[in-house]
């Protein structure tokens, strides 16, 4: 199991700590994925929770309580409610407010945060408020796509390479330029701007 108390704010390390032993839950501190900030997993009735390296302490405590939920509504009802039902949002909600105060996020969090656990949805990045707040502590910021310019192209993580088209809703139609495939990307996605082909 990897320590993850350099990894969160030091008020939020005794709570986190008191439900890692209620549960006996193993936490891994995984790298960079494009696709997911954490992950709960059963494997051999073992609890086990991976949680990106490079997430700043604010979303990297988010998340841990996230997959901690998780794991508390697994416990409790197995695989016989939705991921992200009604069960996992109160879990989520009452957890997170062991930690909303400025001991543990700064003001402006705080405020973003407030709203946000009024309509939880089941991703950080889902919340545009949220995770543009949040995008703020970062300390590798990257460029995001909706940085760009219609018609720019770019790189993803997994070397693909797009041209941004513009926005649907919200998220951004970009065409993929080796199969010509439109792809709908959201605009928070770090991207790797390409000034010439």
């Amino acid at each position: 199991m990897s320590d993850f108390t350099s990894f969160v704010p030091k008020a939020s390390i005794p709570t986190i700590k008191k439900w890692l032993d209620q549960l006996d839950v193993r936490i891994y501190i995984s790298k960079s994925r494009v696709t997911k900030l954490g992950d709960f997993k059963v494997i051999n009735n073992e609890y086990a929770i991976s949680i990106n390296k490079d997430l700043n302490k604010y979303s990297f405590l988010i998340t841990l309580t996230h997959e901690l939920a998780h794991a508390f509504v697994y416990d409790k009802y197995k695989n016989s409610v939705k991921p992200h039902g009604m069960e996992w949002k109160s879990m989520f909600k009452s957890m997170m407010l062991n930690f909303m105060n400025l001991d543990c996020f700064t003001d402006n969090i705080l405020k973003v945060l407030s709203e946000h656990m009024l309509k939880i949805k089941a991703s950080t990045y889902s919340d545009l408020n949220l995770a543009l707040c949040l995008r703020k502590y970062d300390c590798h910021r990257k460029d995001v796509l909706q940085d760009l310019e219609e018609n720019q192209f770019f790189r993803i993580k997994n070397n693909r390479i797009f041209c941004k088209k513009r926005k649907l809703r919200k998220r951004y139609k970009c065409i993929e330029k080796n199969t010509g495939k439109t792809y709908l990307l959201h605009p928070l996605i770090e991207v790797d701007l390409i000034k010439s082909l």
